[in-house]
């Protein structure tokens, strides 16, 4: 079987969890299941410059996978701008692949109008598409949470309109049914939490068509545990933005500071495209933490020693997510996760069973969470022994390649 995947940016270039779980998927397909194919991915500006005469470029050594130049991209519609530009050369990429599925990752910087060229060009194929976050529901990032920083729980036109009331109404659906027009013609859905599946369909997309598969992590031994008789260490992981709540830690641990707690914070991860207010905020919390340091990105496969380093990783997002990968990760390592108590981080870690909750946002809530972690005895080993491990990459893909026989199968009588 050929697979073709598409998606908005090349991990190798924008390290998020979706880049990363899309190629790990890909190349395990590659590897364990046969398939031949080629692994597409968007490119803007701030990652690479165009080159002339082609939209398309080469990515590291890894000749199925490619970049192709999506820089005119208009986030408020999810459209490509340059359709010219974009939508000839993946036709003429798409006939000469000839691909037995296509299955979509992301259609930021790529534009939705590309569903409707896969559909053209290859029309008896399958078009699978995960939906990995709420890009296609909200026009805030895609974070489903409001200008005020509230959590949102409605994707309509009208809730949309009191964030960004220089919109019409007429604007809001108009873009509602553009991308819902475009997802009509993809053939099946796939979620990776049962929570983003039920926004999805709450939106208005048919529960027949989505199926959660959970995404799945590469098998990789668990890093030991310190030797320690105090479980005081804390990590956080993840992008210094307005929605991954490293501020929320920061205020937290230094509440504990002037409370006389012993412990320590270490931040990880990168600020790159940030708004000075952003940094600037997160800068003034670090002033005021004097036991929490920040060391700055990191690589993946940096990871097994940073969290070799820490009794909890500590989760404190405020926005919904879906199925984070940090989360996994810190399960896979053996490692209690304190999880804000919200979407699809709560299907990942139970309450008292492998990690605990705090209320969104709230920074002294973290801080009795992280006191407890930190002071409780057996509280430790007791959520260690509750974790169950994540799905493995090659389960993932397993449960991908049957879902991809089963369309095919039902394409194939359709045809008939």
């Amino acid at each position: 079987m050929r697979i073709l995947f598409l998606l908005h940016a090349h991990p190798d270039l924008q390290a998020g969890g979706t880049e990363i779980f899309a190629r790990d998927l890909f190349r395990t397909l590659r590897r364990d299941a046969g398939f031949d194919g080629l692994f597409l991915a968007g490119t803007a500006p701030h990652q690479r410059p165009q080159s002339p005469g082609t939209p398309f470029q080469a990515v590291g050594d890894q000749p199925d996978e490619l970049l192709m130049w999506s820089g005119r991209f208009d986030p408020f519609h999810m459209s490509q701008l340059d359709l010219h530009g974009v939508s000839l050369p993946l036709a003429a990429l798409l006939r000469e692949v000839q691909p037995d599925v296509v299955h979509i990752h992301h259609l930021m910087t790529v534009g939705v109008e590309m569903v409707g060229v896969v559909r053209r060009v290859l029309p008896g194929v399958p078009v699978v598409m995960t939906l990995h976050d709420y890009y296609a529901l909200c026009t805030n990032d895609g974070q489903m949470v409001t200008t005020a920083g509230a959590l949102c729980h409605s994707s309509t036109p009208d809730a949309c309109r009191r964030c960004f009331p220089e919109r019409s109404l007429t604007d809001f659906r108009l873009r509602e049914l553009h991308i819902g027009g475009a997802l009509a013609q993809v053939d099946h859905f796939i979620a990776p939490s049962r929570f983003l599946r039920d926004r999805y369909v709450a939106w208005g997309l048919d529960p027949s068509r989505i199926s959660v598969v959970p995404n799945g992590l590469p098998a990789t031994p668990a890093a030991p545990a310190r030797a320690a008789a105090r479980r005081d260490r804390f990590a956080f992981f993840g992008h210094i933005n307005r929605f991954k709540g490293a501020t929320v830690a920061l205020d937290a641990s230094a509440r504990l500071s002037r409370e006389g707690v012993a412990h320590r914070l270490t931040l990880h991860g990168g600020t790159e495209h940030q708004a000075p207010d952003t940094l600037a905020r997160f800068e003034r919390a670090r002033e005021g933490a004097p036991d929490a340091r920040y060391s700055g990105a990191y690589r993946r496969a940096d990871m097994p020693r940073l969290i070799g380093d820490a009794d909890w990783i500590v989760f404190p997002s405020e926005w919904w997510e879906n199925a984070p990968l940090v989360i996994n990760e810190a399960l896979q390592h053996r490692r209690p996760v304190i999880c804000s108590a919200l979407g699809g981080a709560m299907e990942l870690v139970g309450d008292g069973v492998n990690g605990l909750h705090f209320p969104v946002g709230d920074a002294a809530g973290l801080a009795a969470a992280m006191r407890r972690a930190a002071e409780e005895p057996g509280l430790w080993e007791r959520l260690v022994d509750g974790i169950a491990p994540p799905v493995e990459i090659g389960e993932s893909a397993a449960r991908h390649r049957a879902l991809y026989d089963e369309l095919a199968t039902a394409v194939t009588r359709r045809a008939a």
